[in-house]
């Protein structure tokens, strides 16, 4: 008999690399651009996990839509400039990701993937960037309602065949695990992210990587 296919889906900013400081470093650039004042990081950070438009209306809700569009482009302007410029340390993987991710791919039923708020061109390079060409399915903010629709964790099982029941979501933001919990998958919050693992509602809570195989083992049965 076949072991079954498990789908391993990871959120990217706050679960796999850290990139509060280049969030920051662009969003207050893009601010500065249209001469307003920027919001203050913690609550920059807390709406990271959202497509990237409604970011913008969340940060500056008394703006108008031609400010709102120049806010996105700013943003992704500013942030594909410091990327170029510095590379894989723009976003650096956060400890134990890499050994974790090696691992699970070393697992022939285990399929991974990401489901993100970021472009399709942010995801392309940071993968690139880091090596990370085993993701089989990748969720993006170009094709998809923003989170925590449950679109792109649906879309991600169709691509790869694979059941609700043996798919987990981990992420870091309210918006993952609501996103995961809508698409009636398993989900995994990790604690080193932009919102308090702890409020969020998960089925499961990792404090570090080294956590998650024996998780999946335990979640899986297997």
């Amino acid at each position: 008999m076949s072991t079954a296919l498990r789908l391993v889906l990871f959120d990217v900013d706050g679960t796999l690399v850290d990139s509060q400081g280049a969030i920051v470093g662009a969003m207050t650039a893009a601010f500065a651009a249209v001469r307003m004042d920027a919001p203050s990081r913690d609550v920059m950070l807390s709406v990271v996990g959202l497509s990237l438009d409604l970011v913008m209306r969340e940060l500056a809700p008394g703006a108008d839509d031609v400010t709102h569009a120049a806010l996105v482009e700013g943003y992704k302007s500013s942030f594909m400039a410091a990327r170029k410029a510095a590379g894989a340390g723009h976003s650096p993987l956060y400890p134990g990701a890499r050994a974790a991710l090696d691992q699970l791919h070393a697992v022939p039923n285990y399929l991974l993937g990401v489901a993100t708020g970021k472009s399709q061109r942010g995801v392309e390079a940071l993968i690139a960037a880091h090596g990370l060409d085993f993701f089989v399915t990748r969720q993006v903010a170009d094709h998809h309602p923003s989170k925590p629709h449950p679109s792109m964790v649906l879309t991600a099982m169709a691509e790869t065949g694979v059941a609700a029941k043996d798919t987990v979501m981990i992420g870091d933001t309210s918006f993952d695990i609501d996103m995961g919990r809508a698409a009636g998958v398993c989900t995994v919050a990790v604690d080193w992210g932009f919102h308090p693992a702890e409020k969020l509602g998960a089925d499961h809570i990792i404090r570090d990587y080294e956590e998650l195989m024996p998780l999946l083992a335990d979640i899986w049965g297997a």
